[in-house]
């Protein structure tokens, strides 16, 4: 079969579950140019039925990203503008009184889609966040005591501002921690720069994304087919004690005040195996696991007020660990 062809009729057959999966990530590119990290980081938070936090400035095409994968995935997506006067309610959905039943019937809200894009996440009240917390980790909501399942596939993608903190309510460690992945997404190159301008001179319309030619080339059913095929990925014993060391050393870092707990061991375990797959092997190697250890990680560590003061980073911190934690043969 050929990858670049529209899958929504097939059946999700694991020998073409990797081609779908590859053919995902060359159709987002026909939109985003530059980001293959967080592309990547997108399609591995798929397979692993996690969710995402982008991060970067404004006009990184945080958005376009979510965007073309649904357009590439052929999902329901719907988009929420996180505001400080936004209610939980308005993300969960609420009873509405019908006049002419006289009764009151539930209108779901946005979070009942495949792929909700919570748009600064970081500028609405604890309150609103928190409603996000039982959609994520339960992958339901519960409206006047009545759990409603969400659908499946389900992914929250939020974006936040790394630099305009003013009126922001930055995430509770509880939340941060349900998400698998935090991606950074940086200003392009020079090249890839004008490669964005190039496209733009060229008519390109980042709302009119068939336009440019990105079309479905990823099922629901594919996923399905992924996700059975990474459950199969091998993982050794060295492997796993190679992921605990690496957590564990978090806890011990003189530069953190807190360290990856074992929900986040489990994340970096489930993330290296599906990239492992992603690459074409059905075992999983150390370099998979340094390979995602960053973005898996670096939301769930605290650095110390001290350590920060002294120009410190979490992923410096990482990358240190990574360095000095012995790898296993």
């Amino acid at each position: 079969m050929d990858p670049t062809t529209d899958n929504a009729g097939q059946t999700g057959d694991p020998g073409n579950a990797r081609a779908a999966l590859e053919a995902l990530r060359a159709e987002i590119a026909k939109a985003v140019v530059g980001q293959d990290a967080a592309v990547t980081g997108l399609v591995v938070a798929l397979l692993c039925r996690g969710h995402v936090l982008l991060e970067g400035v404004p006009g990184v095409a945080k958005t376009l990203l979510v965007r073309a994968l649904a357009a590439a995935t052929e999902l329901d997506t719907k988009r929420v503008q996180f505001t400080p006067d936004l209610m939980p309610s308005d993300v969960t959905g609420s009873l509405v009184y019908d006049a002419r039943t006289a009764e009151f019937s539930f209108q779901p809200g946005p979070a009942f889609t495949n792929l909700l894009l919570a748009d600064e996440i970081n500028r609405t009240p604890p309150k609103t966040q928190s409603s996000l917390l039982e959609a994520m980790e339960e992958r339901q909501v519960t409206v006047d005591g009545t759990p409603r399942p969400l659908p499946e596939p389900f992914l929250v993608a939020a974006t936040q501002n790394p630099v305009e903190y003013e009126g922001t309510y930055p995430l509770p460690e509880a939340q941060l921690d349900r998400f698998l992945l935090k991606l950074t997404v940086p200003l392009p190159s020079r090249q890839d720069e004008i490669d964005v301008l190039t496209r733009h001179a060229a008519g390109f319309n980042p709302r009119d994304l068939r336009a440019a030619g990105v079309r479905p080339v990823a099922s629901a059913a594919d996923l399905e087919a992924a996700r059975a095929e990474v459950a199969k990925t091998t993982v050794t014993p060295e492997i796993t004690a190679y992921v605990v060391d690496l957590c564990r050393a978090t806890r011990e870092s003189p530069s953190l005040t807190l360290g990856v707990s074992p929900r986040g061991a489990t994340a970096l375990l489930s993330t290296a195996r599906a990239w492992a797959w992603l690459t074409g092997r059905d075992y999983v190697t150390p370099d998979d696991v340094k390979a995602l250890a960053l973005p898996t990680l670096r939301h769930r560590v605290q650095l110390r007020p001290e350590a920060e003061m002294e120009g410190v980073t979490t992923d410096s911190v990482i990358n240190a660990i990574l360095a000095h934690v012995p790898v296993p043969r």
